[in-house]
């Protein structure tokens, strides 16, 4: 205390500058860090008192040139890579230009080509296109276009009798191969019945027959597939699905020049279209197993709902002769020019509605075993029999010489009848069986 009774005055003490080598994010008030001890206060004569010394607080920012300045170093380190690389890319394309006259030419990666099996549907594409024709018919100034099948090395080819003679006479034919390469042809023979022809090319080497198979091997649900021109489309291929068997129809209408046709037919989701006719129907091993003919058409209004003279496209409803049917039409119009009718030897009423009704028969003994008059036939080897039309379809699909079961109406009972089916050269008519 001092003497003369005032009080002394001791200066405070200040804190001292923050170390530099303070990096803990907590600052000095950190517990892993201690205060020095403080300095003595100046003499409050001759010294100014010492300036207080700020402590960092937590968030600490530097100071803003700091900052800015670091962000034009990171801002220009980027230029300076986007700068290299761009410069470089340009090099680059400067001098493979110059190899090329100046001109840059993109090149598409090359690829390997990816394998197909046999039994894939490329596969048989594949094998089976050289093999299919394309059809330009003149007739009457009138151009059709159709799809034919090459069936020997001698030129034959299969197709329909309404795609050679669509207004009833036959046209001058022109045949497309798969290698772009024409060639006329000439009518072998047609069947108006059968709604099929043969035509040949003369003078042609290096031919590719398609395979034959058979109809009778196939199942409902099937794969199939077809290849024609629809709408002159050379080359199409569409794919799908056996839907029925033993589908009897009429094709031709009572206005088509060609004539009308009965059909047992292989039915098919397969799209078909207008230029398909003559085509192939392919299995799943590549073999043909009917010749696509007809579509079913959405206008109820039209006099040939089976597609013949209907022009409008696929609703899943297609419909091909069975190759064995055709093959064996094939075979007599090359040899003979003409086709014979398989028959069964009866007369029906095409008026009837509810099954094919029997008004005559040819003279055969077999007693309660053959077909009598008043029979309504309601079923030909199970296949359903609703007129007589379906009943001749159904006839003239079978070989001569093979026989049918009938099931038949009478007297009110229904009775089961093995029938012989014949062959005959005449054309009596389509009630005529």
């Amino acid at each position: 205390m001092p003497t003369d009774g005032r009080e002394r005055q001791v200066p405070r003490a200040t804190a001292a500058p923050a170390p530099r080598w303070w990096s803990h994010p907590d600052g000095p008030c950190g517990q892993s860090f201690r205060l020095p001890p403080a300095r003595p206060a100046a003499s409050a004569a001759g010294q100014s008192p010492a300036r207080p010394v700020r402590i960092p607080r937590r968030g600490y920012r530097a100071p803003r040139s700091a900052v800015r300045q670091s962000v034009r170093i990171a801002v220009g380190a980027v230029a300076a890579v986007l700068c290299a690389g761009l410069l470089g890319g340009c090099i680059g394309a400067l001098v493979q230009g110059t190899r090329q006259g100046g001109r840059i030419t993109l090149q598409a990666a090359s690829e390997a080509p990816v394998p197909r099996s046999p039994g894939t549907t490329a596969g048989i594409v594949r094998a089976v296109l050289p093999g299919v024709v394309y059809l330009s018919v003149n007739a009457s100034g009138t151009t059709t276009t159709g799809t034919g099948i090459v069936l020997d090395g001698a030129g034959h080819i299969l197709t329909n009798n309404h795609v050679v003679a669509p207004l009833g006479r036959a046209g001058r034919t022109t045949v497309t191969f798969s290698t772009g390469q024409r060639h006329p042809a000439e009518l072998v023979g047609r069947d108006v019945g059968s709604d099929l022809a043969v035509l040949q090319v003369k003078g042609v080497a290096g031919l590719h027959p398609l395979a034959l198979g058979s109809a009778a091997r196939i199942e409902v649900g099937d794969p199939v597939v077809a290849i024609g021109a629809p709408f002159g489309l050379q080359g199409t291929v569409t794919s799908g699905i056996v839907s029925a068997r033993d589908r009897p129809l009429t094709s031709g209408g009572t206005n088509s020049g060609a004539g009308l046709a009965y059909l047992d037919a292989l039915q098919t989701d397969a799209p078909i279209n207008p230029g398909n006719s003559g085509g192939p129907l392919l299995d799943a091993a590549g073999t043909v197993v009917g010749v696509n003919t007809a579509i079913r058409s959405a206008d109820s209004d039209s006099s040939d709902p089976f597609g013949v003279t209907d022009q409008s496209g696929s609703i899943g409803l297609g419909f091909a002769i069975p190759v064995d049917q055709a093959m064996r039409v094939a075979e007599q119009l090359i040899n003979t020019g003409h086709a014979g009718r398989t028959v069964l030897g009866a007369t029906v009423d095409l008026t009837y509605q509810s099954g094919a009704a029997v008004t005559a028969v040819a003279s055969r003994s077999g007693g309660d075993s053959a077909l009598h008059p008043g029979d309504v036939v309601i079923a030909l080897d199970g296949a359903p029999v609703t007129s007589g039309d379906d009943l001749a379809a159904l006839v003239r699909g079978r070989s001569p010489g093979a026989t049918v079961v009938l099931t038949v109406l009478r007297g009110g009972q229904t009775r089961e009848l093995p029938m012989p089916l014949h062959s005959t050269e005449r054309d009596d008519g389509a009630n005529n069986l």
